[in-house]
């Protein structure tokens, strides 16, 4: 049995405005980023034709008139460092270059984002950008990059503090604000440490919990907090369902606010693990609930359901609104009747809209 969320949407639309200035550290990120990132739908299986050919299908299938922005590539760029410590691209994949493909996006009024990771080595164990921040920055800027996805994998053991971790993500955050550039900053790391009590001034979002993956309920012994922990989670792992993410926010949903959000990771819609109704639950609290909105799923051949999903105007409205207030779970239960995987639960979740409207 799918687990029910019982929420009403009490305002069809909501007018997609933006609070001038905000509390946003670099003035970015005001209401929710939306846009596309490779890795849940191809892994390391990137290249030019790839993000390009993406890019033209999120301006002809409209995605781009809703807010679908950033084009980002995740993991697998890279081959490494030149003599200098300047990072090469790869230039089988990205045969005209990072700037190229910058351009071109650009051309199509998007906004071009890249990956690196706050470790020697980047989780695909390619060059990381640790004690590397400021050349690297300045590398992403000169590229033209408008976001960036910062991972944490290879971290050298600089975490288990909040301050620890503050201040090696600090240093990419002030890097990427010397370089004169706007560029987002998406912090990846995990949850650890807390990001939601001490990000908000030197980041635009930060990740929540374990990597996701594309199932509705179904427990994964590398996803090992279930969120009944409250935020004490001691190991985020991956392979996190989407209730397992939605009940970790439960604890911490008052820590968004307009700049900096609770990132719930990127969409699974589209890519065949959960049902139709699923993948609309699942694309629906991730606006209650202020997550960015990232598709992951192969924009070039998504069919129409998800289609549907991705561009339903009344749902991207409660993400986008300017009251930036993400959900809260008012009650829960389980029942007795289980799915396949023993889940079953009924609750409920509001939030406060900007116009006075709630859902």
């Amino acid at each position: 049995m799918v687990r029910a969320l019982l929420f009403g949407l009490a305002a069809a639309v909501v007018l997609l405005v933006s609070q001038a200035g905000g509390v946003s550290y670099n003035g970015l990120a005001i209401t929710p980023q939306m846009g596309w990132d490779n890795w849940n739908a191809f892994g390391c299986d990137v290249s030019e034709d790839l993000l390009l050919g993406t890019a033209q299908k999120i301006v002809d299938y409209g995605l781009r008139d809703l807010g679908y922005y950033y084009v980002v590539l995740d993991d697998c760029w890279s081959t490494g460092r030149s003599s200098n410590g300047t990072l090469m691209v790869n230039m089988t994949k990205f045969p005209n270059g990072m700037g190229h493909v910058a351009d071109q996006i650009h051309n199509m009024d998007l906004g071009f984002g890249m990956y690196s990771s706050a470790g020697t080595y980047t989780c695909g164990q390619y060059a990381g950008s640790l004690g590397h921040e400021a050349q690297d920055a300045e590398t992403f800027a000169s590229w033209g990059v408008d976001y960036l996805k910062y991972d944490n994998c290879y971290n050298e053991g600089q975490s288990g503090t909040p301050l620890i971790t503050y201040n090696r993500y600090k240093n990419m955050s002030d890097a990427l604000n010397a370089t004169g550039r706007p560029i987002l900053y998406s912090m990846c790391n995990w949850g650890e440490d807390y990001p939601w009590k001490w990000a908000q001034t030197m980041a635009n979002s930060w990740r929540m919990s374990g990597d996701i993956y594309d199932s509705f309920d179904r427990p994964d012994e590398r996803c090992p907090c279930s969120g009944d922990e409250g935020y004490n989670c001691a190991l985020p792992g991956f392979h996190c369902s989407v209730m397992n993410i939605l009940n970790k926010m439960a604890a911490i949903q008052s820590k968004s606010q307009p700049g900096a959000w609770n990132d719930m990771d990127m969409l699974e819609v589209g890519n065949g693990g959960m049902t139709d109704d699923e993948y609309k639950l699942h694309f629906s609290m991730w606006a209650m609930m202020k997550s960015p909105l990232i598709m992951g799923t192969d924009v070039r051949s998504m069919d129409a359901q998800t289609l549907s999903i991705y561009s339903n105007p009344a749902v991207i409205a409660i993400s986008q609104e300017p009251a930036g207030s993400a959900g809260i779970r008012s009650w829960r239960y389980y029942v007795n009747a289980t799915d396949e995987y023993g889940q079953g639960e009924i609750s409920l979740w509001t939030s406060n809209l900007a116009n006075g409207d709630y859902v």
